[in-house]
């Protein structure tokens, strides 16, 4: 039962436990969520399941979870309110105990109808922020103060290029193994759920990525990083975020001048030169449509005056 923290292991009747085990399989080979994902399900259901242990006074098997009611999932939601937990992270909290109602359900034959019945908190909509056109070129010159290795500058530079050139996501950067060097015209990248996508690589981008292997000390083995930190190791995407923090603080950068504010840059500079939301979609592997329309509400003025100046019924 080690699976659970101290406070757990004698509340956690043996028929939980190993559907609990079984479950983390599920989520991590069937449904391929990412290990962000996968730990704050484990963590949001552990917490679940101390609640509900101290809230009916006894240890908690399947039949107890199947007996559950409302009133019992609203005392949970509201002990999180009484936490300090935001709406998301609350949001997020029922989507992990939905998963794993659903998998006992589906596997067990453990139906708990009331879970389904609880609405989730509403979420604030958040944009996604964006660097103009400039403030992007600028990190992209820019990273003379954030190391003495020109070897570490130039593989700084190349992934500040695959995240904006490409629209990366820093973990997908930092997975990309020696097999996938040099970068040709297109690289096939594994994302989110294990879902493949084909990325065009531009000139700009084959071009920074063959100076940092030019000046790279290292030999990149075949099934090894790509990408290493100065010890030969495969690189921690904390590093990027840190010279990220000391470039836009070399270049007075808000903020929200991020790793993934460059993927957010790519999707929205596409969107303003006049790419389609479908093509947009696919190369930064949203699952849904409506992810990427998010876009739009970025650059509304961008568009709205792009119409005004195209219609055919607009005063010249």
């Amino acid at each position: 039962m080690n699976d659970f923290p101290q406070v757990l292991e004698n509340r956690i009747m043996d028929d939980l436990g190993a559907n609990y085990r079984a479950w983390q399989r599920w989520v991590t080979f069937e449904r391929k969520l990412s290990i962000h994902t996968q730990r704050a399900y484990e963590r949001d259901l552990k917490m679940f399941l101390i609640f509900i242990s101290e809230h009916i006074g006894s240890t908690v098997n399947l039949t107890t979870l199947q007996k559950l009611s409302i009133s019992d999932f609203r005392a949970y939601l509201a002990d999180c309110h009484r936490n300090g937990l935001s709406n998301g992270s609350i949001a997020r909290n029922l989507s992990s105990l939905r998963s794993f109602f659903r998998y006992i359900s589906v596997n067990n034959n453990v139906q708990n109808i009331a879970i389904n019945m609880i609405t989730s908190p509403k979420i604030p909509h958040s944009l996604p922020k964006a660097l103009t056109q400039e403030e992007a070129n600028s990190v992209l010159t820019d990273t003379s103060n954030t190391s003495n290795l020109q070897w570490v500058k130039a593989r700084d530079i190349a992934i500040f290029y695959l995240l904006y050139g490409c629209g990366l996501r820093i973990g997908e950067v930092i997975s990309l193994n020696g097999a996938d060097m040099p970068l040709s015209k297109t690289i096939v990248v594994d994302g989110k759920g294990g879902k493949q996508r084909l990325i065009p690589i531009l000139p700009a981008v084959q071009t920074a990525v063959e100076l940092y292997l030019n000046l790279c000390p290292y030999n990149l083995a075949d099934d090894g990083p790509a990408f290493l930190g100065v010890r030969g190791k495969r690189l921690n995407p904390g590093v990027i975020q840190r010279t990220m923090r000391e470039v836009r603080a070399t270049l007075q950068l808000s903020d929200s001048a991020t790793p993934h504010a460059l993927r957010h840059s790519f999707g929205t500079h596409l969107l303003i030169n006049g790419g389609d939301l479908r093509s947009i979609q696919e190369l930064l592997g949203h699952a849904s449509l409506s992810t990427t329309q998010r876009y739009t509400e970025l650059n509304s003025t961008h568009l709205q005056q792009v119409h005004k100046n195209a219609h055919p019924r607009t005063p010249k």
